[in-house]
């Protein structure tokens, strides 16, 4: 079984990651999505309310699991037997923080590759930080994120603002 890691902050998931992830989904046999656990990030949703989210979205997806990890990937990808790592690639900006990431992890284990992803066109300018700021101005997100996740950030969007 070939078995793939996709790992990400999602805060929320977006439709370019459900892009990426069926694009995975095409090569492998199983993906495990997981929340990479990153004390540097100050995330909106709390990493519950991220695999809650990501579950939903993912209900009538086959072949995918769902987890968070601490420490490093190539140790967790050992752990679950991956012998990949997929990443999606939007824009060249994208690609060097990538591409130090992925020969770093070969460094590491030789055996774990990584494959770079293109999303589909239509979601190379969308990541999660860009539906956070869109949400937080009152912004239509809807045709950026499933609609589970809709109407959690709006009610997060709701309770984090002043009235």
């Amino acid at each position: 079984m070939k078995i793939a890691i996709y790992p990400g902050t999602f805060d929320p998931i977006t439709n370019g990651h459900l892009d990426i992830l069926e694009r995975a989904l095409r090569l492998f046999d199983k993906v495990i999505i997981t929340i990479a656990r990153n004390p540097s990030k100050n995330p909106l949703f709390t990493e519950v309310e991220r695999l809650a989210m990501i579950r939903e979205a993912l209900q009538t997806y086959k072949g995918v699991e769902v987890d968070a990890f601490d420490g490093l990937l190539v140790e967790y990808a050992r752990k679950k037997g991956a012998t990949a790592v997929v990443r999606g690639l939007r824009a060249i900006s994208d690609f060097e923080y990538e591409l130090q990431m992925a020969l770093m992890n070969r460094r590491l284990n030789d055996d774990l590759v990584t494959v770079f992803l293109m999303p589909n066109e239509k979601y190379t300018y969308l990541n999660s930080s860009i539906v956070r700021e869109i949400a937080r101005h009152h912004g239509d997100v809807r045709d950026f994120v499933p609609p589970s996740v809709l109407e959690r950030l709006h009610e997060k969007i709701r309770h984090a603002s002043p009235t």
